[in-house]
């Protein structure tokens, strides 16, 4: 028998990368399952013959267990995203879950790829598109990987027989008032989890990876320590490994046009931004030129001095204004701050559309170029913009 056969779970926020996830993963389990969102988002393809309402506001079906995204949580009453992935991790005693300020979504990816390729039959729970696996949600009958959240310090309510930190960085300034917080969080998870990994204390790896950069070397060094908990041969799985060519959004090829490459990528921290360029520089002998969106009002307020410097190892970065997502606007708090703190000498624009930035950064480009679009809002579509235009 199915674990969730006989229930009936409404998601509201279904088209977001997590709830879709547990969605998919919830129906092949046993569960009848619908939702509701305010647009039809990708994350929805993967949930074929599931009704779904569309709509401004909030729909809810009476008679159906709701299941609430963070984004809706103040204006819909039911079960948190958090208490249902604990539900979820809890059903599969093999579970591996993944947190850490950067690095999740591609080292749990690894993790369930290298899983995938050597038999083992991993389900997967991941806050990103992951193409070798045809998804971010998958329903196998062996080990669960999910990839978990401190934002809302979800992480703390799951129990997995392994734990993955890859680091500690303050990133969600509404939600921690210190890095100190965010670690003892951490630190108190782990504390129910039989099996951790800490990736800060690992080397990153020394073999070639598809996926360019340190910050990547040092992803697959904790999905290989979290593969040997999990019983998997060290050498089979760095193999393995070594083939896995990326997360969405995660140094993303977009295309090249004019010789000019553009590379799209979910960067939206100043340690994240300076991993992403110093990756591009790797890559290519020309110019790396950025579009940055910032994510957040929050987290612009304080660290656009991070943002400047992170951006300042480009040459050339044009800075939108502020993606809003779940805060007010906050008087005073602008990309422009970040603009502002761009060190002296490096090329700089100002944007207050992806549009404008589009624009100004092709007057930039030149062959041999690389182009990055970074953020977590809806700079994605730049890239496809910056090639029909280049």
């Amino acid at each position: 028998m199915h674990p969730l056969e006989g229930r009936r779970l409404w998601f509201v926020g279904i088209g977001g990368a997590g709830l879709s996830a547990y969605a998919f993963l919830a129906r092949a389990w046993g569960a009848e399952i619908g939702g509701w969102d305010r647009v039809r988002t990708p994350y929805l393809s993967g949930l074929p013959g599931v009704e779904i309402e569309i709509s401004p506001d909030p729909v809810v079906r009476e008679g159906w267990e709701v299941v609430v995204s963070t984004a809706y949580a103040d204006r819909v009453e039911g079960r948190s995203r958090a208490e249902f992935l604990a539900e979820l991790v809890s059903l599969r005693p093999q579970s591996i879950v993944v947190a850490g300020a950067h690095g999740k979504s591609t080292t749990s990816g690894m993790i369930a790829f290298a899983l995938a390729e050597l038999g083992h039959d991993p389900a997967w729970l991941i806050g990103a598109e992951i193409p070798q696996l045809g998804g971010n949600a998958g329903a196998g009958e062996g080990p669960l990987v999910v990839e978990g959240d401190e934002s809302d310090r979800t992480i703390e309510h799951l129990r997995p027989a392994i734990g993955v930190v890859t680091n500690v960085e303050l990133d969600h300034h509404a939600t921690f008032a210190s890095r100190a917080e965010l670690a003892d969080l951490f630190e108190r998870w782990l504390e129910h989890v039989p099996q951790v990994v800490r990736g800060w204390e690992l080397d990153p790896v020394d073999f070639e990876l598809a996926v360019p950069g340190e910050h990547n070397r040092r992803n697959a060094a904790a999905a290989l320590a979290a593969l040997e908990l999990a019983g998997v041969d060290r050498a089979a799985a760095a193999s393995v490994l070594a083939r896995f060519r990326g997360a969405g959004r995660r140094y993303e090829l977009v295309g090249e046009a004019g010789g000019v490459t553009v590379v799209d990528d979910y960067a939206h921290h100043p340690s994240e931004l300076s991993a992403v360029i110093a990756a591009a520089h790797e890559q290519t002998d020309g110019r790396v030129l950025v579009l940055f969106q910032p994510h957040l009002y929050s987290r612009t307020r304080h660290l656009a001095a991070e943002f400047g410097a992170a951006l300042s190892a480009a040459e050339g970065a044009c800075v939108t204004e502020i993606y809003q997502a779940r805060e007010e606007p906050m008087p005073g708090v602008s990309g422009k701050l970040v603009l502002d703190a761009l060190e002296p000498g490096t090329r700089a624009g100002w944007a207050p559309t992806v549009e404008d930035g589009v624009r100004i950064v092709c007057s930039w480009a030149r062959a041999g170029d690389l182009v990055l679009t970074l953020g977590a809002g809806d700079v994605d579509r730049a890239g496809r913009l910056l090639l029909e235009v280049l």
